[in-house]
Order: C-alpha cells, then structure tokens, then sequence
C-alpha cells in the first residue's frame, strides 16, 4: 500500500532509540523528510547517517527537554525551517526514556507539554499543509491499572483525552488528531530489558499477560503509528489505536 508519504514534512522529538527510532526509519523509508531530536549525542549522528541512505533531507539534532520550553520551542522552529514545513508532528519525549516515571512534574514537562507545545508551535504549518496530522505516543498504562499509581500513568491518560478533543478543535483547519498506546515493549537498552534482570518477578508476570504471549518490539508500534499519521488513513481522527498484543483486558467498542 502507497502510505502517501513521499516528499511529507515529518516531525518527531525523541527518535534515536525504540519506538521513536523503528517510527523515524519507517516515515523516511516511505520518502518522508524527517526532524527528530534525542537527548545523546551520538545516538543521534547514528540515526541521522542510517535515515540519510534512504534519500531523504534529515534534520537531527541533540536536545534534552530540561534546557527548558523555550528551548524546545526553538527547536521545532528550527525544524520547520529546516523541512521547509511540517506534515506530520509526532510527540514522543517521554519520562519513560529517562527513566523519572514517577516525577508527576517531570512528566508534566515532557509528555504533556511535548505535546501541547509542539501543537501550538507547529499548528500554521499544520494547517497549510493540508493533510496536516498528529499522533500523540499514549500508553496503556493510562487505560488500566498498571504496577503503581504514578505520574507517568495518570498522564498518558490525560494525552488521550486531550488528543480526542484537539481533534475536535483541529478538525475544520484540517489538520487531524490521534493517539496511539502501546502496552509493554521490549527492545535493548529499554526498560524491560533492564526489569528482567533486577526484578524478575514482575517481567515474568508482564510476560504472562500478553494475550498473543509474547512482547511487542517497537517496529509493531511504529508501524500503526505511521499509519495513522499517513495520508492513507485520511479519514481517521479522535481516536486511541491500543497496540498491545492484548496485554489489557478491558472491552474495547
């Protein structure tokens, strides 16, 4: 299937590592420029040499969300500029990847604000391109009960319900508006990779929950979320797609 990606304007903050990284090389492998930030140096130069054999203008930079939002504003402004616009705004900082799950400000800086921010920055771009689409990275940790009551966990669900309603304000600029939740993933370097070997028990527990029986990796959430953000599901906004290998058990209409 042509996703109608070739010549889009992707951009996507925190995409070096996991599920950021599998969606960044899948936007470029379907001919999209891409931007994309990430808090180490040399993940990032990696990333950028892997993108930039697909042929496409790649703007990669390193940047750590503690330089603060005005910074961060700085950053997607350079990154309009770099593409010349943007198509496609996918926010994926998160608490997650530095491991402050439970800081409730931290994860209100980066996984709320990453979002909010990067919107009102990026919504005149958006909206002139007309197939303007964002995806915002959720959790199915905001849908269910998951391990303890943290920041990380009240505020990925509060970015579905602000996905949902911003789709409803964005809808006549054109511009739409989706979330997408993975359950659990497991890739190296990642936090499950390092719960298997300091607390066994609770890998082992996920590990058993997983409907499918077996984890996800972050190519399976990537390819859903590049899905949605392409010109192929044009007709899809307000909605939360769950990619989780049946991890939650709630029924879903």
């Amino acid at each position: 299937m042509d996703l109608g990606l070739k010549g889009k304007k992707v951009i996507l903050t925190g995409g070096s590592r996991g599920i950021g990284r599998a969606t960044v090389e899948l936007f470029a492998a379907e001919g999209a420029d891409v931007a994309f930030c990430s808090r180490n140096p040399e993940q990032v130069a990696e990333t950028v040499a892997v993108l930039e054999a697909h042929g496409v203008k790649v703007y990669g930079s390193a940047f750590d969300m503690e330089a603060g939002h005005d910074a961060y504003r700085a950053w997607l402004k350079g990154a309009v500029d770099a593409l010349g616009g943007c198509d496609v705004f996918v926010p994926m900082i998160s608490t997650s990847g530095s491991g402050a799950t439970g800081d409730w400000q931290k994860g209100l800086d980066y996984d709320i604000m990453g979002a909010v921010i990067g919107v009102e920055v990026l919504e005149e771009s958006l909206a002139a391109s007309g197939a303007g689409s964002v995806c915002i990275l959720a959790s199915t940790a905001g849908l269910e009960n998951f391990i303890i009551p943290q920041g990380y966990n009240a505020l990925k669900g509060a970015l579905i319900v602000y996905a949902g309603q911003l789709s409803q304000a964005l809808g006549p600029k054109g511009i739409r508006v989706n979330a997408v939740s993975p359950g659990p993933i497991k890739f190296p370097g990642g936090n499950w990779e390092a719960i298997q070997g300091i607390m066994p028990e609770l890998y082992n527990a996920t590990e058993a929950g997983f409907a499918l029986g077996r984890w996800g990796g972050p190519e399976e959430v990537a390819k859903t979320v590049v899905f949605l953000s392409s010109p192929a599901s044009s007709y899809t906004t307000g909605t939360n797609v769950v990619v989780d290998g049946g991890y939650t058990k709630r029924i879903q209409f």
